[in-house]
């Protein structure tokens, strides 16, 4: 899992994860904005949100590759607030497809984890 902490808000954070994604040419699959879902139960939560990130011809490769990967796309990111800090979470594409033992899909994990590498290094404001 790979982890880090932001001084801004939630919605700051996630919506710079939003023009990262956009800006590395990958697809918003979904928003889960799970405190605002919360709230229309009457429940209030901290900030938890996920963003499912991929793309059609990524999902393609990993289909050709191994179909059961497909249970593994989109990537997620977990944005979500604790200790008044908001935190960034993800899990490298190369991990995800590693318990799979194929080659075509350890190869494509490592191209997939620089471009999450970057749409997360482009979260880190000051």
């Amino acid at each position: 899992m790979i982890t880090t902490t932001c001084m801004q808000p939630v919605d700051v954070v996630v919506e710079r994860l939003k023009g990262a994604i956009a800006a590395l040419s990958m697809g918003l699959v979904a928003h889960i904005n799970g405190q605002a879902n919360a709230a229309k139960k009457g429940l209030r939560v901290s900030a938890d949100q996920i963003l499912e990130v991929f793309r059609p011809d990524f999902a393609v490769r990993v289909w050709a590759a191994d179909k059961r990967a497909g249970l593994d796309i989109p990537i997620r990111y977990h944005v979500y607030e604790e200790g008044g800090l908001t935190h960034v979470s993800y899990r490298s594409p190369s991990a995800i497809f590693a318990p799979y033992g194929n080659p075509q899909l350890d190869a494509l994990g490592r191209e997939l984890d620089g471009i999450f590498s970057e749409i997360f290094a482009r979260i880190q404001v000051t």
